[in-house]
């Protein structure tokens, strides 16, 4: 880039003064010690603002600290998580946190490189830690900030490569504020979020119009630059929502790695052509024999970044006595509250529920 340095005070000025004015009362925004920035940072990560709020609001209640959170058990972090996907999110940040609350004094660092040495610490995150709770003049790239930018500057190459970052980041480190940093790097979330939208933005209201090169071409909406080639897997599967007499129900807690690692479910099969192939499967794979409902209850379609899962779900009783595997669990309605199912295991669940609630 080229811009002299009136250019860029002129750039500060227009989006500091615009976020100043602007800005959306958010739970993250009354304190920015470093802690829970970091957590909110974590939690917004592929999730919605909107969405956040009332995790964020509740994480800070059963975990008001960085000690409270590190020594929580895993079921009650993933339980406080359930919902938001990616799951490995609140994994790392636990282990960050011990590090932090058990090596570190309960301090979070204050140094791009202390911080980015974090389990689950990319530049991102460290860039939104730094500039907001230290104030330390580090650039946040997400994916708003790489479309505003990518506008204003006119970048034109494809943000799916990992080396594009750098050219963002070069042309940051030029314009952040220094006195401002919090302020300047929340100032290009927020309008990403809210001006400089993905379709149609709204140039005219836009504080940035006058700086913005691909809007003087009248080509907002070429930028930003995103070449995808990754294809899309479908999986697909039958859930039985067993139950084990009249009160209790069989669960099962997936692996310790992989996808969803950890938390519990309606046992789950490949899908099969029919009933008696149903029962079949689930009986060599769970060693349970069961007493099908004649049709589905629900089918549920979940997509994941890399695939997408296409369930069918019944409802069954179980013939056979409590399963001996250690992965099963038999559990009432009420334990199941204590527990943490991913979201196509909660609409199961729901759907189930609504079931029942009818034929009452």
């Amino acid at each position: 880039m080229n811009w002299n340095d009136e250019k860029v005070i002129a750039f500060r000025k227009s989006l500091i003064d615009w976020y100043e004015t602007n800005k959306r009362i958010l739970p993250w925004r009354e304190n920015t010690e470093a802690y829970r920035i970091w957590v909110s940072e974590i939690m917004l990560q592929q999730t919605k603002v909107d969405t956040v709020m009332p995790y964020f609001d509740r994480f800070m209640e059963w975990f008001p600290t960085m000690k409270d959170f590190a020594d929580a058990p895993e079921e009650r972090i993933l339980k406080a998580w359930e919902g938001l996907g990616y799951y490995s999110r609140v994994r790392n940040l636990q282990a960050a946190m011990k590090t932090v609350v058990y090596e570190m004094n309960g301090i979070v660092p204050n140094d791009l490189e202390g911080i980015l040495a974090l389990k689950g610490v990319g530049p991102y995150t460290a860039g939104a830690v730094l500039s907001i709770a230290y104030e330390k003049a580090e650039p946040a790239v997400d994916g708003n900030v790489m479309r505003v930018i990518s506008r204003v500057l006119e970048i034109d190459e494809d943000i799916m490569k990992q080396k594009t970052r750098k050219t963002f980041e070069k042309a940051l480190y030029t314009l952040i504020d220094p006195d401002k940093p919090g302020e300047f790097n929340q100032g290009l979330m927020e309008i990403g979020a809210l001006v400089c939208t993905p379709k149609k933005p709204m140039c005219l209201i836009c504080p940035l119009q006058s700086f913005c090169e691909a809007h003087q071409q009248g080509e907002e909406e070429k930028y930003p630059v995103k070449i995808k080639k990754t294809k899309v897997k479908k999986v697909f599967l039958s859930s039985v929502i067993v139950k084990q007499g009249e009160e209790q129900f069989i669960i099962e807690q997936r692996p310790d790695t992989g996808l969803l690692a950890n938390l519990w479910q309606f046992p789950t099969v490949a899908k099969t052509d029919n009933q008696e192939a149903l029962k079949l499967a689930f009986l060599q794979e769970y060693g349970i024999e069961l007493e099908l409902e004649p049709e589905p209850i629900t089918h549920v379609k979940h997509i994941f970044s890399h695939l997408v899962w296409e369930v069918d779900v019944f409802v069954a009783q179980a013939i056979t006595a409590q399963p001996s595997d250690l992965k099963l669990k038999t559990v009432t309605k009420a334990e199941m509250e204590h527990l943490a199912f991913p979201v196509p295991y909660q609409k199961m669940w729901q759907a189930f529920q609504k079931g029942e609630q009818c034929n009452e």
